[in-house]
């Protein structure tokens, strides 16, 4: 009969959409021992002597706790609540993570490019330093150049162009002789022919004939030539500049020579 009535409770909760969990079959289990526990004891009678009887015992209505089950459930409630804190406080972890890392990254790319800028800045400030250096050092070497070669100047090529240019070479080696003097020997000696050659007198004779502008022998303008002119003895300038050099030295100078000298 207790395990009938006992059938009747647990097809009522199933009925009431209370299914029989593990717990709860632990709870009714209890609740039914204790049952039938209590219906041994009230088929013993008070005194010493058993009668046995026939009848069955009338139908007894037990009692049961829920408060075990609701502790159960409640329970499961909490742990169910701490684990899905621990989900949610995992994913706070991961997405904290995840944005720190995107965080440094952006902040390595950033760095990465700032130094790339000032790569970039470095090098061009050094080539325009590289270009500005050069261009200052050619045209130092251009003023240098213009410093070491002043403008030469230039004679004609004629009588006059010839004594000006001699004069000019006399004049840096301290050659005396005037304009004048120098022109009027030339005029005496050659008429002006710079290859003029005398080829009657004593030198002639001797195998060295006077030759230029200033009739001055092989051996003389060897002597007295004057550097840098041409040794080329009926080159114009050479030959005026070495015969009035030896003139000074002989006669002070070409001005004081008035005849064969």
């Amino acid at each position: 009969m207790l395990k009938n009535t006992l059938t009747r409770h647990k097809r009522a909760l199933v009925r009431h959409g209370r299914a029989l969990t593990p717990h709860r079959r632990i709870a009714l289990g209890g609740v039914a021992g204790l049952g039938v526990a209590a219906l041994a004891f009230s088929a013993v009678p008070s005194s010493a002597d058993t009668t046995t009887t026939s009848e069955a015992a009338p139908a007894q209505h037990v009692a049961y706790s829920t408060e075990q089950i609701k502790g159960v459930k409640a329970d499961i409630t909490d742990q169910l609540a701490n684990a899905t804190v621990k989900v949610e406080a995992i994913k706070a972890k991961k997405k904290a993570e995840a944005a720190a890392k995107a965080k440094a990254e952006a902040a390595a790319a950033q760095k990465k490019a700032e130094a790339a800028r000032k790569a970039k800045e470095a090098a061009a400030k050094k080539a325009a330093a590289k270009k500005k250096a050069e261009a200052a050092r050619k045209a130092k070497a251009a003023a240098s150049r213009s410093a070491k070669r002043p403008a030469v100047k230039t004679y004609p090529n004629n009588l006059d162009g010839w004594i000006r240019e001699s004069m000019a070479i006399m004049k840096k080696h301290g050659i005396p002789g005037s304009y004048s003097g120098i022109h009027r020997n030339i005029m005496r000696e050659s008429s002006g022919n710079p290859r003029a050659i005398n080829n009657w007198d004593i030198n002639a004779i001797n195998g060295i004939p006077s030759k230029g502008l200033l009739q001055v022998i092989p051996p003389t303008f060897k002597t007295y030539h004057v550097a840098g002119t041409s040794w080329n003895i009926y080159d114009p300038v050479a030959n005026i500049t070495a015969a009035c050099n030896y003139a000074a030295h002989r006669y002070g100078s070409m001005d004081n020579v008035n005849s064969a000298y």
